[in-house]
């Protein structure tokens, strides 16, 4: 089992790119219901990564937290039903 959660991004406001504290992570695109398919990305050693399902380019900020973007409010908190 997983010690930790992978955080989610999206991009409802279309974005250019976004700067996340995290190499690994989940792109849901827009919010739901207008959502891709949640595809993981994992920027290994490099410092970007480009969601292939919407083309967000994603930055990462070692200065940031997990749940932080900049721009603010990219982060994703799934919601139940």
């Amino acid at each position: 089992m997983s010690d930790h959660s992978i955080p989610h991004f999206q991009n409802d406001a279309g974005h250019s790119s976004i700067e996340i504290g995290v190499k690994e992570f989940m792109c849901v695109g827009a919010n739901p219901p207008f959502d891709h398919p949640h595809v993981f990305l994992d920027m290994g050693a490099d410092s970007e990564k480009v969601c292939p399902y919407c083309s967000t380019l994603y930055r990462y900020n070692a200065s940031l937290h997990a749940d932080v973007t900049v721009p603010a409010g990219c982060a994703w908190k799934y919601q139940a039903a």
